[in-house]
């Protein structure tokens, strides 16, 4: 259950969660450079936890002089999209309705269609939380005092329905026809100047579906990000050609995760486990309902949970029930490395400056953060190197047994010839065996690829710059 709340949740941080780590991801060398003085390296993307620390050092005075380098940002109703209110007012069925007749009325808006990929985006979260919502997701009970952020979000129903594991597939799957509409739709789009400003932080779900909505604003506050309520309602995105690559690749690799969840079959896990995540699962064993199910208990040397926590584990072994759609998890992954390599084709033809949310080396970028050619080039390695993998050309090296130059396994056959999953055994190798093959190692096991990334991006900055380029 902790997978299917991180794919839906994802959909929704990507965006609000980017842009405030994006920021406050500024190099210590440029704060230097326009304060005049020294200080450490940061490790991009600190936990939540170390927020308060971390808000209380030089972050706060970064994101004031990126704030103040940006270009004006444009008030609300100036020339918005259409999309826009109805975004800003959480409206997006009827966000829906109203662009698909305005792209019935004119097919070729693809302003238009941009937006009806942003709303569709969107509602595949709202469907996803609702349906967790209305089923008695404990984001309260389970752990009362951890996970404040998450029961802001979605709180917990006080009369949940019960739910089956039948019932929780029925839910993903929704999420991952979501994600496939949303890109069908982002698909469609020609126009090479296609522009789309947002005003990113005020946008507006529904994420219990009872009418109560939750804004980014909400979420960057509640999650003690270093930005004032005056910042976010100014901080705006003008989303471009580039971004819709950008966005359609992110659509993949959700929906690449949502199809292994459903290739496997997690009922025992479900009806082991499920108790600890749902107040009322349908299991079989019903007498687990009856009793405390905090997990703050483990603190307090509660026998009954620490048991629950070990039988957890001990079940996380998943049969196959639907294996076809591991190929179809693979075409994802491939389709994600394709889009990421097709939007710096736009990105690299811009000569506007207009609020990037991804910047080439001749712009700023809303998030002050500096792209030069050598990080494009490296990252186009990445995903070289990446995509040859996916392919099965290059092997993923193996940790078990004397060091071998050319052992390693195929990812490819992962997917194209799946087994029963069983991270444990993987961990230890040997689920890993029947994929071992002899042939060239990927350049990720290089020590000197690594040292390059470190070079390029600087100490640490690798993966906050991943999971910014997608």
């Amino acid at each position: 259950m902790s997978r299917l709340m991180q794919c839906g949740l994802m959909s929704w941080l990507i965006l609000t969660q980017t842009m405030s780590l994006g920021v406050t991801e500024l190099s210590a060398s440029e704060v230097d450079a326009k304060e005049g003085t020294q200080t450490n390296h940061q490790a991009p993307f600190p936990p939540l936890r170390e927020f308060d620390e971390f808000r209380q050092s030089r972050v706060v005075d970064r994101v004031k002089l990126a704030l103040a380098d940006q270009v004006p940002a444009r008030p609300l109703g100036t020339d918005s999209p259409l999309v826009e209110s109805y975004l800003l007012e959480g409206k997006l069925a009827e966000g829906n309705a109203a662009l698909t007749a305005r792209l019935q009325a004119k097919p070729n808006d693809d302003q238009a269609r941009f937006g009806l990929g942003m709303v569709q985006f969107f509602q595949g979260f709202e469907h996803l939380t609702a349906g967790l919502y209305r089923h008695g997701l404990r984001t309260e009970r389970l752990a009362r005092n951890s996970l404040p952020q998450l029961s802001a979000t979605i709180p917990q129903n006080p009369n949940p329905q019960p739910i089956s594991y039948a019932e929780l597939r029925v839910m993903l799957q929704k999420f991952v026809d979501d994600l496939n509409a949303a890109e069908a739709t982002l698909a469609a789009i020609q126009a090479p100047d296609v522009k789309l400003p947002l005003h990113v932080g005020l946008i507006q779900l529904d994420a219990t579906g009872q009418g109560k909505l939750v804004s980014g604003k909400m979420i960057l506050v509640q999650n003690r990000f270093p930005f004032t309520p005056a910042d976010i309602d100014s901080f705006v995105v003008g989303f471009d050609r580039g971004d819709v690559c950008w966005l359609r690749g992110y659509l993949h690799l959700l929906a690449a995760w949502g199809e292994v969840l459903l290739a496997v079959d997690g009922q025992q896990m479900f009806e082991t486990a499920g108790h600890l995540f749902f107040e009322n699962p349908v299991t079989p064993h019903a007498y687990l309902l009856e009793e405390p199910r905090d997990l703050e208990a483990i603190m307090r040397f509660d026998t009954r949970m620490i048991f629950d926590i070990i039988a957890y584990l001990h079940v996380m072994r998943f049969p196959l029930k639907e294996p076809e759609r591991m190929k179809l998890s693979l075409q994802h992954l491939e389709s994600a490395v394709a889009m990421s390599r097709e939007m710096w084709t736009f990105y690299l033809q811009e000569t506007d400056d207009d609020h990037e949310w991804i910047p080439n080396p001749k712009q700023t970028g809303v998030l002050q953060r500096q792209v030069t050619e050598p990080m494009i080039a490296t990252w186009k390695e990445v995903l070289d190197e990446g995509d040859l993998v996916l392919k099965g050309e290059r092997l993923l090296p193996f940790w078990r047994g004397t060091p071998a130059k050319t052992r390693g396994i195929n990812l490819r056959r992962v997917f194209t010839e799946p087994k029963p999953l069983d991270p444990f055994l993987w961990l230890q190798g040997t689920a890993a065996t029947p994929y071992l093959e002899n042939g060239v190692i990927s350049r990720f096991a290089d020590p000197q690829f690594g040292a390059n990334l470190e070079k390029i991006f600087g100490p640490q900055q690798f993966w906050g710059f991943a999971l910014w380029f997608n």
